[in-house]
């Protein structure tokens, strides 16, 4: 039910201390997702708010009551923040648009979005009827202009109405269509962070849909686009955009039935997606996009032999190509690199199967490979075995049943490694080098290496013992 007084955003804690922070000081405005979350009776946390003077001495006169510092955010658009990271508020304050708040509202993209209250008084203006397409259920841009003034709003429309369950409604439809050739037109970084909250949200498969319904997926995203009508061979029933869709979903299962997928270690699987990664997004969102990405490299891989397709190497050249998204999405490194390596790493448990139960050298073998993405690959493993349901031998119910018993155990000492890492070593490189006489390069790394796995294997327990191992 939403609320058209908004009397709720004055409750929150945020906007009480804020009022506090500026008393009565006109010409500031609550904007946006705040007006928004307060009319739907969800928490307020995060605030936009816009101001007819100098945003920078707004943001300051807040940072000062909440004992927190002010920074500049973004100088093109005149945008201050405030980030009290012990209450968990994050408020952001901009210069109008326009000499007055109906002018601001007016340049602003959906109606939802379209709706102030005075920081003094508690009357919503909402010249656009927002709340009431709020409380219907709509999505609608509020002006002819709105995508073709910031093609970003694109991606936007998708990620709202997936988070919101709303419909866009036609008009808004035909706009955004006509303008879906311009959707990678904003800054990679823009981009990444709508596809982040989309990817991330409560609804990614209909905000998946609908980007391909507003007609932008091979625009922003156009090796996925090439996924659709690639054949695969008798494991997969499906082609590769659709099996891609598919791995995607059950991600989604695996996140939400870990007990079954994770076993006694459910929680602390649980806890791990939580934590931040990079970029603004959570290890389970990183998860998420790992889905979307893991055969990315399949169309440059594919190859007939004897009526077999295959897809020799989409592992590596999927790693190389998850480079270039996320160069272009301008992506940090360690964001990067933790999505190639899941990719690069998605195949290896399949192949352990025949040898289960494994022993411990290959137990540590896979550990070190996959590491610091151990748990994550493991649980898209199980996902992408759990899409696969071909007349193949992988496909088989015993091979399933097998793949989940062995993600489990991997998934352990996943965690195991995570937190105790590798056995401490019982001789340094420099003392085998003297013991062995070996002078430092590949044959003493291959050495140090060998070490590692006997102790992990629990054979060798001594220096001593260390040092017959090794000589032998």
């Amino acid at each position: 039910m939403v609320d058209k007084s908004a009397t709720r955003l004055g409750d929150a804690p945020v906007v009480v201390a804020v009022r506090r922070a500026l008393g009565d000081a006109e010409g500031v405005w609550i904007v946006g997702g705040a007006v928004r979350d307060a009319a739907l009776g969800r928490k307020v946390a995060d605030l936009d708010l816009a101001a007819a003077g100098d945003p920078g001495a707004v943001a300051k006169a807040i940072a000062i009551e909440l004992g927190e510092h002010a920074f500049e955010l973004s100088a093109e658009f005149g945008t201050w923040r405030v980030v009290a990271q012990k209450r968990g508020w994050q408020i952001d304050v901009t210069a109008l648009r326009g000499t007055t708040i109906e002018e601001d509202l007016a340049a602003r993209d959906f109606t939802i979005g379209a709706v102030a209250v005075p920081l003094v008084g508690e009357k919503p203006i909402d010249p656009y009827a927002g709340l009431t397409d709020l409380a219907e259920g709509s999505l609608r841009a509020v002006g002819e202009e709105s995508f073709a003034s910031d093609p970003l709003r694109l991606l936007r429309a998708a990620r709202l109405a997936a988070e919101l369950e709303l419909e866009i409604e036609p008009r808004t439809l035909a706009l955004a269509r006509a303008c879906a050739a311009r959707a990678a037109d904003p800054a990679g970084e823009r981009q990444l962070a709508e596809l982040r909250q989309l990817v991330g949200g409560p609804d990614p498969l209909r905000g998946l849909r609908l980007l391909d319904e507003l007609g932008v997926t091979g625009v922003v995203l156009p090796e996925l686009e090439t996924l659709r009508g690639v054949e695969q061979g008798p494991n997969h029933h499906l082609d590769v955009y659709d099996h891609t869709i598919a791995v995607f979903e059950h991600t989604l299962e695996v996140e939400a039935g870990l007990e079954r997928f994770a076993g006694e270690r459910a929680a602390e699987v649980a806890a791990l997606l939580e934590e931040p990664l990079a970029d603004e997004l959570s290890r389970r969102t990183a998860l998420r996009f790992g889905a979307l990405f893991h055969d990315i490299a399949k169309p440059a891989t594919k190859a007939e032999r004897d009526g077999f397709i295959g897809f020799r190497g989409h592992d590596e050249v999927g790693a190389e190509v998850i480079g270039e998204i996320c160069k272009r999405l301008r992506a940090s490194r360690r964001l990067t690199q933790h999505l190639q390596g899941l990719a690069r790493h998605h195949l290896r448990l399949g192949f352990l199967i025949p040898e289960m139960p494994l022993p411990p050298r290959r137990v540590h073998a896979y550990l070190r490979a996959t590491d610091p993405v151990t748990v994550d690959v493991t649980l898209l493993t199980v996902a992408d075995r759990l899409s696969a349901r071909g007349v193949g031998p992988i496909a088989s119910p015993e091979m399933v049943s097998a793949h989940l018993q062995l993600a489990r155990e991997l998934i352990a000492a996943g965690l195991d490694w995570r937190r105790e890492g590798p056995p401490a070593p019982l001789l340094r490189g420099d003392e085998i080098a003297t013991e062995l006489g070996i002078e430092p390069g590949p044959e003493l790394g291959n050495a140090v290496a060998e070490l590692e796995a006997a102790q992990f294997a629990g054979e060798v327990t001594d220096r001593e013992g260390a040092l017959q191992h090794l000589r032998r």
